[in-house]
């Protein structure tokens, strides 16, 4: 069942910004401010202490490249990652939320499953919760995010990240496995509905808890969960089934050498009706988007040629 947002929907607000999908696809570029990260953790790390002023500029640098949001992120959610307190999250993320809200002119998301460290991220500038649990691990988290009228954006977990393992195979069953996540992401969109949150995008979860097959089903299908009337979020980046099958060999090659498919595959999402994608390598994103836009724009001409010519 095809679904398209409504004008409403499609402008996305949050706080004191406003993102119109209906001219153009969005980049969300990571600045992940862990030591464990699956691509990018310790980055930022001299000494066993964070360098903000390094943050600070990589996150100019990324808005510079086009980027049109900054999701910072302070817990890894990699595949057996181990959780870390809310404080020892905010330690991580606040300085960094606070420098760089006063420098850069688009808005923050911050990633995170709690509660408290949304609101300690919104009230240091931050505009946007992202909630890879989906509204499930923190019963709290909807009313925080319409309290400071952040949007927010829920992903399909089919299990804690400290529970799932580093494997092609999948762990989880499903028996409709498009169905089930779109079933997943409607309840949590209903959450945060009922909670009075004006906008909310959905992320299918790519790379938790489904096989190489069942990933590559989701990004072929991605059409489908337009039924659900959000904007679409793809966190693709340099993923391990990626980095499957690009790989000569019966291992995966490592995160460094995946970005060649990650542009393919960002590529075929925005084919398929992806709004934002979630990257690690902005200005290769950019790039793309702008391929799509022109390709897009051409054939929208001839058509409109071909019919007045007619």
């Amino acid at each position: 069942m095809k679904m398209d947002m409504t004008l409403q929907q499609m402008m996305f607000r949050c706080r004191d910004f406003t993102l119109d999908f209906s001219q153009r696809p969005h980049i969300m570029s990571v600045l992940n401010l862990t030591p464990d990260s699956f691509s990018d953790g310790g980055k930022f790390y001299r000494n066993e202490q964070i360098d903000f002023d390094a943050v600070c500029e990589v996150a100019l640098q990324m808005e510079r490249d086009g980027a049109d949001i900054l999701d910072i992120g302070g817990e890894s959610t990699r595949p057996g990652a181990v959780p870390v307190s809310a404080d020892e999250e905010k330690r991580r993320i606040l300085p960094a939320i606070e420098r760089i809200s006063k420098k850069v002119r688009i808005p923050i998301s911050v990633d995170t499953t709690k509660a408290s460290v949304a609101e300690a991220a919104l009230r240091a500038g931050a505009s946007i919760v992202n909630d890879i649990s989906g509204f499930r691990f923190d019963k709290d988290m909807p009313s925080v995010c319409a309290r400071f009228g952040a949007a927010a954006i829920v992903m399909h977990l089919p299990q804690r990240p400290e529970h799932l393992q580093w494997s092609y195979h999948d762990q989880t069953r499903y028996t409709h496995l498009v169905e089930e996540v779109r079933a997943a992401l409607s309840e949590s969109v209903r959450l945060g509905e009922q909670a009075g949150i004006s906008s909310i995008a959905i992320d299918v979860g790519f790379g938790f808890g489904k096989s190489v097959q069942g990933n590559f089903e989701l990004l072929g299908r991605l059409a489908e969960f337009r039924s659900l009337g959000r904007p679409i979020l793809v966190g693709l980046s340099r993923k391990s089934f990626i980095g499957k099958v690009v790989s000569k060999t019966a291992d995966a090659v490592p995160p460094s050498e995946r970005l060649f498919g990650t542009i393919a595959a960002n590529t075929i999402a925005l084919m398929n009706g992806a709004n934002i994608l979630r990257v690690h390598d902005t200005k290769a994103a950019f790039d793309a988007v702008q391929i799509f836009l022109a390709t897009q724009r051409a054939v929208s001409l001839t058509e409109s040629t071909s019919y007045v010519s007619n």
